[in-house]
């Protein structure tokens, strides 16, 4: 029995089953779609990103190298958010006046943590659908053997193996339509997860030099008083 068939000649609950397993299978593929378009780079491109930045002369120019290498716009963001917080006036608001390491330090965690939420997007749906599909599966084929059990009692005559081996055989396909959305979604959450780990700690990296580097050195502290020589 295909999909389409449960979906228009099963029961109620396993044309739910069904249709919930087929909306799990086209989000998870939306989001895999989505996220190899977003990591097509994988680290190479954020390494030529931190690469041409530390290269360029200023950050204008740097910006504008990043263009071509950024293409997933993980490491511009921060950068440019740099460039606004080197360049700002003191005064005006509450985040100008602060003291300039601080204010770098917010800028640079934000546009930090906005790239670590695209890169995480989606890795939640993955993983549900990976851990959640196999047994909306083995819900739908329970109810289905259940079924066919009740429709085979139901019913005059002997009792053959070809009354059961037909009806179960059935009810098995929900299990292989929950193993076949699950095995993708859970292949593509180790694949990416990989990938999204390296490229941020490549980013956390990349944060911290940007803070040392356009950061002010704190100043020396003051040495302590000399004590006057004994008589």
């Amino acid at each position: 029995m295909s999909v389409l068939e449960l979906l228009t000649h099963g029961d109620g609950v396993s044309r739910s089953v069904a249709a919930l397993l087929l909306a799990m299978s086209i989000a998870s593929w939306v989001v895999i779609l989505w996220k190899a378009w977003l990591l097509r780079g994988g680290t190479r491109d954020v390494l030529r990103s931190i690469a041409a930045f530390w290269q360029s002369a200023t950050l204008v120019e740097a910006e504008q190298k990043l263009q071509a290498f950024d293409r997933a716009e993980l490491v511009r963001p921060a950068v440019a958010a740099l460039r606004h917080a080197a360049t700002e006036a003191p005064g005006g608001t509450l985040g100008a006046t602060v003291d300039r390491n601080q204010r770098l330090t917010r800028v640079l965690r934000d546009a930090l943590h906005g790239a670590l939420r695209r890169l995480q997007a989606g890795q939640i749906l993955l993983a549900t659908v990976g851990a959640t599909a196999p047994f909306v599966g083995l819900l739908g084929t329970v109810w289905g053997i259940y079924g066919a059990l009740a429709g085979i009692a139901g019913q005059t005559g002997g009792f053959t193996i070809d009354k059961v081996a037909g009806p179960v055989g059935e009810a098995l396909v929900m299990t292989a339509f929950g193993l076949a959305v699950a095995i993708p979604a859970v292949l593509a959450y180790n694949v990416f997860g990989r990938v999204v780990g390296r490229v941020e700690a490549e980013l956390e990296g990349f944060a911290h030099d940007l803070l040392g580097s356009f950061g002010e050195a704190p100043a020396p502290a003051a040495p302590p008083p000399a004590r006057p020589m004994p008589v």
